[in-house]
């Protein structure tokens, strides 16, 4: 359930590719079964174009890295969290335009 331009991790990857990342990383938290997640493909991608250089997003499959969502304590799909320095800095749920997405990050980038 990757789209273009966002990077799909796994339990496996996550401490690298996400806690050790030098940029922040946007993470979703999605399922094949999530209609919400699937609206917000598109907008990942873009999101992933536009920040390319600023911003890491990536998506992580709730129903296959159970390891991860059930550390972050992940209920509702989609939840996007923003990591820094390997910190979550910012938990949000549900679907949402890009505008209203980055003007949530934007503080935070």
């Amino acid at each position: 359930m990757v789209s273009t331009g966002v990077a799909e991790v796994t339990d496996e990857t996550f401490e690298t590719e996400v806690l050790g990342a030098e940029l922040p990383v946007l993470v979703e938290f999605t399922a094949d079964w999530c209609p919400p997640c699937r609206q917000m493909a598109p907008v990942l991608a873009a999101l992933a174009e536009e920040e390319a250089g600023k911003l890491r997003v990536v998506q992580l499959d709730v129903d296959r890295n159970p390891e991860t969502t059930n550390a972050y304590k992940v209920l509702s799909m989609p939840t996007f969290m923003l990591f820094r320095d390997g910190e979550p800095l910012r938990s949000m749920v549900g679907a949402r335009p890009k505008r209203k997405l980055l003007e949530e990050l934007a503080d935070a980038l």
